[in-house]
């Protein structure tokens, strides 16, 4: 075969420290561009980015040359960074350690679409916990419950 041909997209989840509720919604979409612009820098296009208080949601095709758990630390560092530096969200620490990552094909992605756009709402209804269970569920695995804090 004369090309690649690579389809590799995944819907990366991850919290702030503790879930403590910091993302204030007045600079959530500073932050939503600042991810952006890294997801760019690894040559990985952003289907779409959201999330609440205590969490994101980050819809995003994978470059060949990246792998997930290297991107999402690069997320994490240097958002983290941005966050202290430019005291963005005051009460905000750090990120959580852990985060999903779920493949999301082709015929999926305007669902997954969808349901991250519908963030707030959805968390009217639902904490992250049960969020993260369910999204656990949905691809066959459980949240382990022992490293909760």
């Amino acid at each position: 075969m004369p090309s690649n041909y690579i389809e590799s997209c995944h819907h990366i989840v991850f919290a702030t420290k503790d879930r403590g509720r910091v993302l204030l919604k007045e600079r959530r979409e500073d932050l939503f561009r600042y991810v952006w612009g890294i997801l760019k820098k690894h040559h990985c296009h952003l289907y779409r980015i959201n999330g609440v208080e205590d969490h994101l949601h980050i819809l995003t095709s994978l470059h060949p040359s990246v792998a997930v758990a290297d991107l999402v630390k690069d997320i994490k560092v240097a958002s983290a960074l941005w966050i202290k530096e430019g005291g963005v969200f005051p009460g905000f620490t750090h990120w959580q350690d852990g985060y999903g990552a779920f493949t999301v094909s082709h015929r999926d992605r305007g669902t997954v679409i969808d349901y991250i756009k519908q963030q707030e709402g959805h968390h009217q209804k639902q904490d992250y916990l049960d969020e993260l269970r369910g999204l656990l569920a949905a691809h066959g695995m459980q949240l382990d419950e022992q490293h909760l804090p």
